[in-house]
């Protein structure tokens, strides 16, 4: 065909996609510079109009993956036979998602890149599925199970919503309600609306690009991506492009977006916000195509600027659409999950919409065909699928970890200050990784000073005499989840997050989030292969006395506790050569997530740099005593605890009792293994009981509530007879630490009278707590 051919094909569209003037004009424009810089105009309106009917078979496959059992790839009408009991999907956002997948698909092959792909709205998985399933780029759990053909197609349909298990009891098909490992290119489960916006703008190393899709429900959930262009740097970053999405529906009503005054209200305020926002056609792939290709081009103009400044006016698509557009039902509040009014399975006027909706969308094989094959430019242009897009595969060079320089046995010191010191080692022994450190506060009082004066925090506009900087590395703002999100989108290179512990808690969500999909990754056999992330929470409970119950909570470690201990990692080092040694080993693995309970006031050192990276290889080890010959067994997890601990031996000794004191540092090498990775990760049970042998009374003293590590400590526990924890109960105020001790029954005297109840031993001279 010739181009003048190619573009009346293009303009024609097919089914229901049709292209407005202002997207007209706009293609044109972006196909003209491209056309100046070297490629064939036809060849681009040939692209353009394949995507259309890509976009309209996905939209098709789509809306059966929600209510039918199989797929005629004739056209043919479905009977009630062929549909689903019992339909599910959240089919109005995943039909819109279609466009805008395709979208991504087309500029990338407009401009020969391979640009990365984040989605904030995982529930709309099965838009990336029915794209992905028709071109062929599958995972390889997916591969030789779901393609373009009938039975390919027909598989990913049965199985969407089958809720299939395994003899495992594990999802026993490739395809689930949300992005996941098995999705093609995933990096996210997207489960959490709003973490996408968060993450987004810290993933794209240099050279590198990433379209964003972004939800509008997402927006008024979680508002710190308004930040996005305070953090870009073109010194730094790869091009990123969000795309919202802007279908105007939640679950049961309208957004806040489209009752404020909708996109022309949503365009004014992303100005306001250091945005530049360019509104297109979200129903049309074309539109969102090209808006990509002009918004990186406009962000490329600022940073070959020298006279740049900061914030950068990032780029922001806005897709306006309707929910669920191109099928029946769009724009409703059904929309969102079943658009129908009623199960085609049982209903006659239900299947009657639903035949029809399948017949607007319908592609001609032979048509569909053709349109894929002009759409895998892959090989011609030496490019990586989308599958295997930069951010899909992380992996940076593991880091230099230098050796620490270790306290002296007996000196005294804070064990921030000692992980501040490596910390700042590991930065300059690593040039070549990006560093970010995710701070909410202040990192300066929580004995971070070496890592702020190194790194600094980044500004627009730097402050005199403050350690500020345009090129920072330290993202602060007071939202814990906005930093702890700036971390974990760094996946190229080095992280930190540092919070006070009380605080912590807001960042469950988004740790979460990723330690599940990491988890799964290990088992589908594909770990993930970015450097740990490891969360330091200090200013804690114990030591944060002088404060109100607000910021005494030992919550965040007990949550993370449930999650698989192999991926999510708790440790309670006790003074700063455990916690440098902790820090060390971490970083030493892959895709691995952490959360350290570190204290920052000055603390005896007990271990030295030998016994410190041998208490982290083992889990835990002895401080005072030998189990054989104790009359009972004191557990410390945490610096409070094991100094109380020490007073308790101490005293009991005098009394002429036998005592053992036992530093676990990480309770979840410790746990009973709930599936075989995490049992691999656990100590076996020799090793277990050479450190605890059974029948010995014990008393464990834990910076946390007693019951949740009393539980995760099982295989330690001879039962409340033999077995007593003190811990955190919820009690506090303002109050110095040992009345926050006394408070909750933890001190030393406490521990005595434990003890002495579990071993069965009593004494006229117990101490009075």
């Amino acid at each position: 065909m010739t181009g003048n051919t190619q573009r009346q094909r293009w303009l024609d569209g097919h089914g229901p996609i049709r292209h407005v003037p202002d997207t007209v004009a706009l293609v044109n424009d972006v196909i003209a510079q491209l056309t100046a810089d070297g490629q064939e105009a036809g060849r681009a309106y040939a692209l353009l109009a394949a995507g259309d009917r890509l976009a309209c078979a996905a939209m098709n496959v789509v809306a059966h993956m929600t209510y039918a059992r199989r797929i005629d790839m004739e056209g043919g009408p479905l009977a009630a036979a062929d549909f689903k009991p019992h339909p599910e999907g959240h089919t109005g956002g995943a039909l819109n998602m279609v466009p805008a997948f395709v979208g991504y698909l087309l500029a990338n092959a407009l401009t020969a890149t391979t640009r990365g792909w984040l989605m904030g709205q995982g529930h709309c998985v099965a838009a990336i599925e029915a794209v992905n399933a028709l071109t062929g780029d599958v995972s390889a759990t997916q591969r030789g199970r779901y393609d373009a053909s009938a039975a390919g197609l027909s598989r990913l349909i049965a199985d969407f919503y089958s809720y299939a298990m395994d003899a495992e009891g594990r999802p026993a098909v490739p395809v689930g309600s949300h992005a996941g490992p098995h999705t093609a290119g995933a990096v996210s489960e997207g489960g959490y609306l709003g973490f996408a916006g968060l993450q987004y703008v810290h993933m794209p190393l240099p050279g590198e690009r990433l379209v964003a899709f972004l939800s509008d429900g997402a927006f008024e959930e979680q508002r710190g991506s308004d930040w996005a262009p305070r953090w870009w740097r073109a010194e730094d970053s790869g091009l990123v492009v969000p795309v919202m999405i802007l279908n105007g529906r939640r679950i049961e009503q309208r957004t806040q977006i489209t009752q404020s005054g909708g996109a022309r209200w949503l365009a004014e305020d992303r100005a306001h916000q250091g945005f530049a926002p360019l509104r297109v056609d979200g129903r049309d792939p074309a539109a969102i195509a090209v808006a990509i290709v002009a918004a990186e081009r406009a962000l490329q103009r600022f940073a070959a600027d020298p006279e740049r400044r900061y914030p950068a006016p990032l780029p922001y698509v806005i897709a306006e659409t309707e929910k669920g557009y191109g099928f029946p039902g769009a724009g409703t509040n059904a929309a969102h999950n079943l658009p129908l009014v009623a199960n085609p399975h049982d209903d006659p006027v239900a299947r009657d919409l639903f035949n029809a909706g399948a017949a607007a969308l319908f592609v001609a094989p032979d048509e569909l065909r053709a349109a894929l094959r002009t759409l895998d430019t892959h090989a011609a242009q030496g490019r990586e699928r989308e599958s295997r897009h930069p951010m899909a595969r992380r992996h940076p060079p593991a880091p230099a970890l230098p050796t620490p320089a270790w306290d002296t046995v007996d000196s005294t010191g804070s064990a921030m200050a000692a992980l501040d010191r490596w910390f700042v080692a590991l930065v300059r022994a690593n040039p070549g990784l990006r560093v970010r450190v995710g701070n909410p506060d202040e990192l300066a009082s929580n004995k971070m000073v070496g890592t702020l004066a190194l790194l600094k925090h980044r500004v627009n506009e730097p402050e005199a005499g403050v350690p500020e900087d345009r090129l920072g590395a330290v993202i602060t703002a007071l939202n814990e989840e906005a930093v702890a999100a700036a971390a974990l989108g760094n996946k190229g290179g080095l992280n930190l997050i540092v919070s006070y512990e009380a605080f912590a808690v807001k960042m469950l969500g988004v740790l979460r989030q990723e330690a599940i999909f990491a988890r799964r990754q290990q088992e589908l056999g594909q770990p993930a292969g970015w450097l740990p992330v490891p969360l330091v929470v200090t200013s804690h409970t114990w030591e944060n006395a002088k404060n109100e119950q607000s910021h005494q909570d030992t919550t965040v470690g007990e949550a993370l506790l449930g999650e698989m201990s192999d991926t999510m990692r708790v440790l309670f080092p006790v003074d700063g050569n455990t916690a440098v040694a902790a820090l060390r080993a971490l970083y030493g693995g892959r895709g691995q997530l952490a959360c350290m309970v570190v204290s920052k006031r000055d603390m005896p050192t007990r271990f030295d740099g030998a016994a410190a990276e041998a208490l982290m290889r083992d889990g835990a080890a002895h401080v005072a005593g030998q189990p054989a010959g104790a009359a009972v067994q004191l557990v410390a997890l945490g610096a409070y605890q094991l100094d109380e601990a020490l007073k308790a031996h101490a005293w009991l000794a005098r009394h002429g009792v036998a005592a053992c004191v036992t530093v676990v540092i990480e309770p979840g090498r410790l746990r009973r293994g709930r599936d075989a990775i995490e049992a691999a990760f656990t100590l076996s049970d020799a090793a277990l009981h050479a450190l605890f042998p059974p029948g010995l009374p014990r008393v464990l003293l834990c910076h946390t509530r007693p019951e949740p590590m009393l539980g995760v400590l099982r295989r330690l526990d001879g039962g409340p007879a033999s077995t007593e924890a003190l811990g955190y109960i919820g009690r506090g105020g303002t109050l110095d630490v040992p009345g926050m001790l006394l408070a909750n029954r933890c001190t030393w005297a406490h521990a005595v009278h434990a003890a002495a109840r579990v071993s069965g031993w009593q004494d006229a001279e117990l101490p009075r707590p």
